[in-house]
């Protein structure tokens, strides 16, 4: 299994946008959008020319998988955030979330030289919690009823990297670099 990333092109649009509406992939996410081809057209061209974020498409073996972002590089404080998703289940794994969360931490803290990284994922995604903390991470706080969509409220947790937590955690740990090139 080999992962890769790469800048996000017009013809990755129609399968970002239907992985984006993907029931299965919104349950997690705090929207549930209805989109288009021309919206998502605008949203490139909005995320292409914003210093502030950076986005890839997530490759596995070749196949085009998911998404995976940063936000906040423009801020002062070197704080990021970052999310991302596995469009096609059959391209899922823990080897593969491994490689890229830790290839991500190597990136914001020794490319970047950025001092933490910060999370908010729905606390019914267990499986994803769980992977953030055997990475490192550390939870800060959860937030009770704090996204409701489709008149539902979720618990979300937030979590957090640092530059020295990561120094400290990545040794012996065995995973995949990914390399994450400018865009």
């Amino acid at each position: 299994m080999s992962v890769t990333l790469r800048g996000i092109r017009e013809e990755d649009l129609e399968t970002i946008m239907n992985w984006r509406m993907d029931p299965e992939i919104t349950r997690y996410m705090n929207t549930d959008p209805q989109l288009t081809l021309e919206g998502q057209k605008e949203w490139l061209a909005a995320i292409q020319g914003n210093p502030d974020v950076r986005y890839w498409m997530i490759l596995v073996d070749g196949r085009e998988a998911g998404v995976i972002n940063l936000t906040g590089l423009t801020r002062e404080d070197g704080v990021l955030g970052w999310a991302y998703y596995m469009g096609e289940k059959k391209l899922r794994s823990l080897k593969t979330a491994l490689a890229l969360e830790m290839s991500l931490y190597d990136y914001i803290f020794d490319t970047l030289h950025k001092e933490a990284l910060v999370s908010d994922v729905f606390s019914l995604n267990r499986g994803v919690i769980q992977l953030h903390l055997l990475c490192g991470c550390q939870v800060v706080e959860e937030k009770k009823a704090h996204v409701c969509k489709n008149n539902v409220c979720y618990d979300v947790t937030f979590l957090h990297m640092t530059r020295e937590r990561w120094q400290q955690a990545r040794e012996g740990k065995k995973y995949e670099h990914v390399s994450f090139e400018e865009v």
